[in-house]
């Protein structure tokens, strides 16, 4: 039999919309939606397929069998399972209180699921994987804008100038973002990318500036300071929205555009001619204010000068600028229904709303919970479930990590692959892949807001369940069945789409239902009401960063140098892979099956290291290291050695990665709490490392 469903890619967390043909149950086309992205899509999701056809995924639920790492596991049913964790976490309710569980995930437009269970349990203690991604980014722009990192979007194609500091958007992909991109640069526009090394954004750029690792905020300071020198900005949209301007003039005095170059290590003269060209390009001009951003210690600065640059463009709600994205109601329409379930009104155990009051509570900081796991204060932690979410492969140090988590009597992985924590977990529980699975309809915001479906394609060929269906059987073992009340997908699309007049056969015609025609625009003259901070309006000087003790304009320190004969470790991240949800996937890893390290040419000669070269890493204590050949290059700054994310796994199941190249993560010894006090992101470039030539190079030079 066949047909074609759209849906929704899961390969990665960017989750666009594809259309499947399917034939007796095997995907056999899968391509971008011709509707929205005319049929691109990217590696990781034709390879979609392949993912469904490993046999190195978890397959049925897994009880642990011996100690925790170990790798002994007991097949189990689905009831068996979820028995044991109801169990468990009635009895651990009982003893220490709901509150002493936290369920985290990847985050994304489906956690209000999640996020429902654990308030619905009665813990406040939901968080997802941000603080190692755009934590920073969202904590700046709320901190001068009021609204989060993903309340504007960027209307990249009809921008004349677009800059991006370390955002490499041709690796880490977003399809539609990328075919904007192309088509802002066939149009004649600007592309300024800025990172310390040469990637493929760089080769597109028309202006590639390399820096010194973790001076990026030094040079947007240089930036400002040269705008406001020359008074190229929009003093009308500044007078009329914007508090703290004259403080940002007088803070900005001494950042030159020849100190920043100095600094940076870049030219002055490319820093003015930058300038002349936003001059003429302006309001049509965007400054990324970063994705991941969890990488040095004044990264929220740097994406705080970033938002300010915007705000100098006058760019808001401009064609070619940042658009404020629209919802059901900016159109006339009703919005969908969802279970959210409010947060319990106790203490979240990470800190975030009381200690820390000027971070945004939602899903917290999920690295703040290690030490409570070992103090109990404000009182104990005893279980963590992770819905597709691997806090080993995310934070740094997870040797560390590990002492922390055995304070703890229950870890529960739900996740369509082995994961490092699922490894160490005592169950897990393996969700279907994402085209075998329906998902809760969701509304994606932006110029033409739209409701979009995730269907399944194929029917599950394994022992796994879609993740509603695991919260659903765990909310009914545990009393919480009145909050889910719903027994299939069908009766949830049903009661989700009632108020909006639609149904689910609405979707069929191209996978979603847009609410607008033509993109829905705010009038830039009249934006009183569009930001959500205590006053009301722009704020360089935040109220909120004020009231916490911390400065809205932070002085700039020259980041540490490397100690002799060490290197800064930065990482990135491949076209071909998700992090390392897909470095196990059988078709992606032959196009990548490991790592490298890249280092700089001279640098490399100095140590004599050819490319090719097999080169050990080791930690800065040397309690961790990992071999991989060399890469050497001119194009990388000589301070740093970047690798590539979501390798070094030791996890024997997945025998094409099992011990393939080297973990960042498991080289970042001791950096667990080394994190951004104002932004709440991890700091994950603050590592050195050690690089030698390995004595397990095959070839060796021997004279006769």
């Amino acid at each position: 039999m066949k047909k074609s469903v759209y849906s929704i890619c899961g390969m990665c967390t960017v989750r666009c919309p594809i259309r499947v043909e399917v034939e007796d149950n095997k995907a056999t086309w899968i391509e971008g939606n011709q509707h929205l992205l005319k049929g691109a899509l990217c590696a990781k999701g034709a390879a979609a397929a392949a993912l469904v056809a490993d046999r190195e995924r978890p397959q049925q639920p897994l009880l642990r069998d011996g100690s925790r790492g170990s790798g002994k596991w007991k097949k189990v049913s689905w009831p068996t399972a979820l028995d044991y964790i109801a169990d468990k976490l009635k009895k651990i309710k009982a003893e220490h209180g709901p509150e002493s569980v936290v369920l985290s995930s990847r985050g994304g437009p489906w956690q209000d699921m999640y996020k429902s269970f654990i308030h619905a349990f009665g813990s406040p203690n939901y968080t997802n994987h941000d603080v190692t991604c755009g934590r920073n980014t969202h904590h700046a722009s709320l901190s001068i804008n009021g609204v989060g990192r993903k309340d504007f979007a960027y209307d990249i194609k009809n921008a004349k100038h677009l800059i991006l500091f370390g955002r490499n958007m041709f690796s880490s992909l977003r399809i539609a973002e990328n075919l904007q991109t192309l088509d802002m640069l066939d149009n004649g526009g600007h592309l300024t990318y800025v990172d310390v090394r040469q990637t493929i954004t760089g080769l597109k750029a028309t202006r590639f500036m390399q820096v010194r690792p973790g001076t990026d905020y030094a040079l947007a300071l240089g930036m400002i300071h040269e705008i406001i020198k020359r008074e190229v900005y929009d003093k009308k949209f500044i007078e009329k929205y914007v508090s703290g301007f004259e403080d940002l003039c007088r803070f900005i005095e001494p950042y030159t555009a020849a100190w920043a170059a100095k600094e940076c290590g870049v030219r002055e003269k490319a820093i003015k001619n930058f300038v002349d060209e936003i001059a003429e390009e302006m309001p049509k001009v965007i400054f990324h204010p970063g994705w991941n951003l969890s990488r040095y210690g004044d990264s929220f600065y740097a994406s705080r000068a970033l938002h300010i640059l915007n705000i100098l463009m006058g760019n808001i709600e401009q064609k070619g600028g940042l658009i404020i994205p629209k919802g059901p109601g900016d159109c006339g329409h009703k919005g969908l229904r969802n279970i959210n379930i409010p947060k319990p009104d106790i203490k979240r155990a990470d800190g975030v709303g009381w200690k820390y009051p000027h971070f945004d509570k939602g899903p917290g900081l999920a690295h703040l919970f290690f030490e409570t796991m070992e103090t109990a204060d404000p009182y104990p932690l005893k279980a963590w479930i992770a819905m597709r979410h691997d806090p080993f492969s995310c934070l740094p140090d997870p040797r560390k990590q590990m002492e922390y988590f055995d304070h703890l009597e229950l870890l529960v992985s739900i996740d369509t692959h082995y994961s490092e924590f699922g490894w160490y977990s005592d169950v897990i529980l393996p969700e279907c892949t994402f085209l075998e699975r329906d998902s809760i309809i969701i509304t994606q915001k932006g110029p033409k807001p739209r409701f979009a479906v995730r269907r399944k394609a194929l029917e599950a060929e394994n022992d796994t369940k879609a993740s509603w269906e695991i919260f659903k059987g765990l909310a009914d073992r545990l009393g919480m069945e009145d909050y889910f009340p719903y027994n299939t997908m069908e009766e949830y699309w049903q009661w989700q789409l009632e108020p909006t007049g639609y149904t689910i056969e609405d979707f069929d015609e191209k996978g979603f239902i847009e609410l607008a025609d033509s993109p829905v625009m705010f009038d830039p003259e009249n934006l009183d009401d569009r930001f959500k901070t205590p006053s009301g309006k722009v704020e360089i000087i935040s109220e909120k960063l004020t009231c916490a003790g911390l400065p809205s304009l932070k002085e700039y320190q020259s980041p540490i140098q490397p100690p002799r004969g060490m290197f800064r470790l930065v990482y990135g991240r491949s076209a071909v892979h998700a992090h390392g949800h897909t470095t196990n996937n059988p078709l992606l890893n032959e196009l990548v099956p490991r790592n490298t390290l890249w280092i700089n040419t001279k640098a490399a000669e100095r140590l004599g290291i050819s490319h090719g070269d097999l080169v050990d890493v080791i930690s800065e204590d040397e309690s961790y290291s990992g071999t991989v050949p060399a890469n050497v290059v001119d194009y990388i700054h000589p301070e740093a050695v970047y690798t590539l994310h979501g390798f070094g796994k030791e996890i024997p199941l997945q025998t094409r990665t099992f011990n393939s190249g080297i973990s960042d993560q498991k080289l970042m010894v001791g950096k667990l709490n080394d994190w951004d006090k104002a932004g709440g992101g991890i700091n994950l470039c603050q590592s050195f490392v050690t690089v030698v030539k390995s004595v397990k190079n095959p070839q060796r030079r021997v004279e006769l």
